[in-house]
């Protein structure tokens, strides 16, 4: 018979952590909040001035040094290369971080004048790049206090916190330039500025009927779309973490006693989750405020592998046949999806079940076939199918699992 007082110690650390995910969520809803009412008007202007680049020609360069920085800087660049809703043309960006040498050198090659330069971080070597890019004639951006024409920075909360802000923000002008590219009319430096008419759909979209002289109202429309957006995330980010609490939980224990024993933790996911799996492991190999470092593996990380694989067996096996080289019993293997139901995705967590490793799947939409036929030991599921918001949601419960893991068992 298990002792009273370790009955009473344990209800009493479930509780604990209870408390802890209701206060991570209640943290997150009021610094999004205070967030994005100040920041709203400052990035629909934002996404005006950079649609106007883009329909010069420009292109969007993403850079930062440090593992983080390299996590954001790539997503940037998936999201608007690869864009996921319907009907959106592809923008030009590129992501520039260490494996291609110091950032800074890099921009110097390849800057020019109407391209946007988006700094993140701070690095001595990201802020010479984003001198450069200004000096060349680039709109400047940043996520800190760096010098950039165009500070977005997340200030007075914890590091996890900031950074989901600031996702939600690069997320956000992504998907809001399109607005404005739809109507050149409203773009200094086109040759044709014709008013638009919105036709059938005008009542829908109201701004779509405005011409270069409503600039005005189309700033008032995205910056409400933005408030409006902020805010749908704000109430999924605490339905992910209400509804998979408990699982969120137990993961947590379930990871912490691998990693305690030995194990490390292999990270995956394809396109922007698969700089959800980037973020995942710089996290756990460089974790802020002095929490300790795990051992984790990018399975995303290595294109020489990922094509040769992709080329040679196929693209379904690109990360299973990492698992069956790096797996071992005692591992953990966390797959990020927003569909639930990407072939390579499944492969990998049936290896991984195979090789004894814990699995651990963040997934979208209702869950997929991983949450359908339990094909994963742990699934989290953010209930949406806005992708941008489902990863943004995601970035949340890592965050979250990730802090209940520095917490212990």
């Amino acid at each position: 018979m298990t002792p009273r007082s370790t009955c009473a110690e344990s209800r009493a650390g479930t509780s604990s952590r209870q408390q802890l995910l209701l206060a991570a969520a209640e943290r997150r809803r009021i610094a999004g909040e205070a967030f994005f009412a100040a920041e709203a008007e400052r990035i629909a202007r934002l996404c005006h001035r950079m649609a106007e680049r883009f329909a010069r020609g420009g292109r969007l360069l993403a850079f930062g040094e440090g593992p983080v920085a390299r996590s954001d800087a790539r997503h940037v660049a998936v999201e608007f290369v690869h864009p996921v809703i319907v009907g959106k043309r592809a923008l030009p960006a590129l992501a520039l971080t260490a494996e291609g040498g110091p950032v800074g050198e890099q921009v110097a090659l390849l800057a020019e004048q109407h391209d946007i330069a988006l700094a993140f971080g701070s690095h001595p070597d990201t802020v010479a790049a984003l001198r450069v890019a200004r000096e060349r004639g680039c709109l400047t951006l940043a996520d800190a206090r760096v010098g950039a024409e165009w500070e977005i920075v997340a200030e007075g909360v914890e590091p996890f916190i900031a950074q989901e802000l600031l996702e939600t923000a690069y997320h956000l002008l992504w998907e809001l330039v399109h607005v404005f590219l739809e109507h050149p009319g409203l773009l200094e430096g086109r040759t044709e500025r014709p008013a638009h008419d919105g036709g059938a759909a005008s009542f829908l979209y109201p701004f779509l009927a405005q011409s270069e002289e409503g600039l005005d109202a189309v700033l008032a429309d995205v910056r409400g779309s933005v408030l409006a957006k902020a805010a749908e995330i704000g109430e999924l980010r605490a339905q992910t973490l209400r509804e998979g609490g408990q699982e969120l939980d137990a993961a947590a224990r379930g990871i912490r006693a691998r990693l305690a024993a030995g194990g490390r933790v292999l990270a995956l996911g394809n396109g922007g989750s698969a700089t959800d799996a980037m973020d995942a492991v710089a996290d756990l190999r460089s974790p802020p405020g002095g929490w300790r470092p795990w051992p984790a593996i990018d399975l995303t990380e290595d294109p020489g592998i990922l094509t040769a694989i992709a080329n040679d067996v196929g693209p379904e096996a690109i990360f299973s046949r990492q698992v069956i080289a790096h797996g071992r019993p005692g591992d953990v293997l966390i797959a990020f999806t927003t569909s639930g139901g990407s072939d390579n995705v499944l492969a990998a967590l049936a290896e991984a079940r195979r090789r004894g490793l814990l699995t651990l799947a963040l997934v979208g939409y209702g869950g997929g076939r991983i949450a359908a036929e339990s094909l994963a030991d742990h699934v989290i599921v953010t209930r949406s199918e806005h992708i941008p918001r489902i990863q943004e949601a995601q970035a949340s419960a890592w965050h979250v699992l990730r802090e209940l893991v520095d917490a212990g068992a």
